[in-house]
């Protein structure tokens, strides 16, 4: 029985709370947030001891979700890190590449657990597509969303694309050798819209969006390779493969092979944290290393800071 216990208890916290409540290897020992509302909220729903300061909860608990504001990740982690627990960042992991390669650092002399919490790797589409691919030539990536005062204390850079920065990343395996990106900000005093082309060492190139300023919702991801083209909805669970197929039509069109296959939901979140905890457990490596959450907050931030270029070079 694994000690757990979550910081921060507002929208996503409370998701994580309901799972290590749920969860037969995991004792939920107490939540933290400074919020009352939210630690009264937690507490009738789960029947569980809450606390203002996270702190109390320090050298009482084997393994910790971290699901506060992104300024606070590194000072979090790195205090419940020190005292021998294992830790699950939400992404991204540190608002700074120092601070995740600190963090980094900790974990291995504390021969602690670090993972970072990039859920689309447990998606039911993305994990279907995995025995198709090889290497491929071309991604593209599109995540819409509407307006939301949630998650705007960062650029859409590290509230959205960098779920579609890490995927792309975790397919592709080879490193970044360009970036070209432009943005804007339309709503909040962050940037709010942002298009980056990445180019890889081994000549693949991904073009990815992210908008939180959309009229609709929108999660997918297309591959092209030289065998197949594959069309992800993120969003619905929903695999297209294309592929040549054999022969020609009568009009001297080739063939084409079409395999549509819809998943279960699922529970990605609930996947997620078990990953953690058999971790935990085994000791073994985690599902999305600290090293994985630091490539795909690198990434990130180098292009955060070229939008934020341009956009001053308009202006």
């Amino acid at each position: 029985m694994i000690r757990t216990a979550v910081i921060g208890a507002g929208y996503l916290g409370r998701f994580h709370a309901q799972k290590y409540a749920g969860l037969p290897n995991s004792h939920l020992v107490g939540i933290a947030d400074p919020s009352a509302a939210a630690r009264e909220k937690i507490a009738s729903e789960l029947g569980v001891a809450v606390h203002q300061d996270y702190r109390d909860l320090l050298g009482s608990v084997d393994a910790v979700s971290i699901v506060t504001p992104t300024a606070s990740h590194f000072e979090v982690a790195k205090a419940f890190l020190e005292a021998g627990a294992s830790v699950l960042v939400e992404k991204p992991m540190t608002v700074t590449i120092a601070e995740g390669e600190s963090l980094i650092d900790i974990a291995a002399r504390a021969k602690r657990i670090l993972q970072v919490g990039h859920l689309e790797r447990f998606n039911a589409a993305v994990l279907a597509v995995q025995p198709t691919l090889t290497i491929p030539r071309f991604i593209e990536s599109a995540r819409l969303a509407p307006f939301k005062h949630r998650g705007t204390d960062v650029d859409v850079v590290l509230d959205l694309m960098i779920h579609d920065i890490d995927l792309i990343l975790s397919i592709v395996r080879s490193p970044v050798v360009s970036v070209d990106a432009i943005g804007s900000s339309v709503f909040s005093k962050e940037i709010d819209i942002a298009n980056a082309r990445l180019r890889f060492a081994n000549g693949c190139v991904a073009n990815a969006t992210a908008s939180r300023v959309s009229l609709k919702t929108e999660r997918k991801l297309r591959l092209f390779q030289d065998d197949a083209y594959m069309s992800l909805d993120l969003q619905q669970k929903i695999l297209t493969v294309i592929r040549k197929g054999n022969g020609v039509s009568a009009d001297g069109m080739p063939q084409v092979a079409i395999e549509e296959n819809t998943y279960e939901q699922g529970d990605a979140l609930r996947s997620e944290i078990e990953a953690f905890l058999d971790a935990v457990a085994t000791g073994g490596a985690p599902a999305v290393s600290g090293e994985d959450g630091l490539l795909a907050l690198r990434t990130a931030v180098s292009i955060a800071e070229q939008v934020a270029s341009s956009m001053t070079k308009f202006s």
